[in-house]
């Protein structure tokens, strides 16, 4: 035997074709991330018809925003409760724990079924952000493309964290964050043999996402500017209510699903009824719909009041808690960017009133650092949080209000609530969240 060839260098399947089936991977996630933003938006374009969810529901008649969300939840319901059946998971709670935990086995069909549950509850209005599905199937699809090219667990643990990142990138153009969500939320640690496959998946995902929506940031370049150092005292601040809004929109997200369990319906109903929940608040609010995109991109172009925009804040809450709870599958990341940038623009209002003198900065500018603040809250990752907005915004300016929010936020949050909003997940499965990939493995076979 050959100095250092052992069993497993004997089983190690050729670079070519672990490289062969990385390339396939996030290829195949950043297609199915494409088609399904542009069906949503084919939906609304010619089926409403309207620019998006959010001109579509601001114009529907109310009897109409309360039965088309009961019936796009009852559908996903139904999708969601035939994936079950077939072994499907809590979405990134699967992928944490093929990844880390060494069962790389997350069913392409099953996920595919609950991502079109989710496209059903979209395209209805559903509170729900789409990330949740397309970073599921690329976890999925390389769980799939792995085996068939025969790679061995352990790379193919490594190949489900680069379609995790293909899809992370593909939701949201941004590649570095991508990375960061890998190494800070589902691995937990910067493993060489996860990073190098992730970033090039995160690269090759993002490339094909920007030849078919543009290079552009995702909600458009927005200008920061820090016009005094004292108002790193205000980011501070704004870091500090984030940390506690992330922590009360996961304790509401906990405290929604087991109040829905507790009825005395099948998951479709459940579901259903989440659906016209959300379809009643729409009727007032119809900014609660969708994942909040729409909403994101208004808070940052233009002023609103204090007033509505601390109802807005306290309606998506509610309105994602009602979605989510009731059973329709999907994610719960950009509903916490449309939190923490209604957040931000509150914090930007209150102390613009307080402090006219002090020349604060334009209030999408908070907007954008709540963004991050609460995102890092629920994450209990700040550095993700931080790139991500600062490749969102496009501007080196942001980068230390970023830093000071994010870092405030996760503090705050770690103090009140020592699990992340995706560790929540694998409680039920009796799986203790370890700090290192080997002391996770080792925990999980005890």
């Amino acid at each position: 035997m050959a100095s250092g060839e052992g069993p497993l260098t004997r089983r190690r399947p050729p670079r070519l074709r672990f490289f062969a089936a990385l390339v396939l991977v996030a290829c195949g996630a950043s297609l199915f991330a494409i088609v399904f933003r542009e069906s949503i938006t084919w939906v609304f374009n010619h089926v409403y018809p309207a620019d998006d969810v959010l001109d579509a529901f601001r114009t529907l008649p109310l009897a109409a925003r309360v039965v088309i969300p009961a019936v796009g939840g009852l559908g996903a319901g139904a999708l969601s409760a035939l994936a079950a059946r077939k072994r499907v998971g809590a979405g990134v709670g699967d992928v944490m724990e093929a990844v880390v935990l060494g069962q790389p086995e997350i069913p392409l069909g099953s996920t595919t079924l609950k991502a079109f549950g989710s496209w059903c509850a979209i395209v209805a209005g559903g509170s729900i952000g789409r990330e949740g599905p397309l970073i599921q199937f690329g976890g999925a699809l390389a769980s799939f493309v792995g085996k068939r090219f025969g790679i061995t667990e352990r790379r193919r643990r490594a190949l489900i964290a680069a379609g995790t990142a293909a899809g992370f990138a593909a939701a949201y153009n941004t590649p570095f964050a991508a990375v960061l969500f890998v190494t800070g939320v589902v691995t937990g640690v910067e493993a060489l043999g996860v990073v190098l496959p992730t970033i090039l998946a995160a690269a090759i995902a993002t490339s094909l996402t920007r030849l078919a929506v543009g290079p552009g940031p995702l909600y458009g370049y927005h200008p920061f500017a820090l016009d005094s150092q004292w108002e790193l005292v205000v980011h501070l601040l704004l870091g500090v209510l984030a940390g506690f809004v992330g922590v009360a929109f996961m304790r509401v997200l906990r405290s929604s699903e087991q109040g829905f369990r507790a009825l005395p319906l099948n998951r479709p109903l459940r579901a259903a009824l989440g659906g016209a929940i959300v379809g009643v608040m729409a009727c007032a609010v119809p900014e609660v719909t969708g994942n909040g995109y729409e909403v994101i991109v208004e808070v940052l172009a233009s002023p609103m009041s204090v007033g509505f925009l601390a109802l807005l804040l306290v309606s998506k809450t509610m309105a994602t808690s009602a979605s989510v709870g009731s059973g329709s599958p999907g994610g719960v990341f950009t509903p916490s960017l449309v939190l923490g940038a209604t957040l931000g623009a509150i914090v930007a209002g209150v102390a613009g009133w307080v402090a006219p003198s002090a020349g604060l900065g334009a209030a999408g500018g908070y907007a954008l650092v709540g963004m991050a603040a609460v995102v890092a809250a629920t994450t209990h990752a700040p550095l993700m949080a931080a790139v991500l907005v600062f490749e969102l915004s496009g501007d080196y300016a942001i980068a230390l209000p970023l830093l000071v929010a994010t870092s405030a936020a996760t503090a705050v949050a770690r103090w009140c609530e020592p699990t992340s909003i995706y560790m929540q997940e694998l409680s039920p499965r009796g799986l203790a969240w370890e700090i290192t990939l080997e002391g996770r493995r080792l925990r999980a076979e005890e």
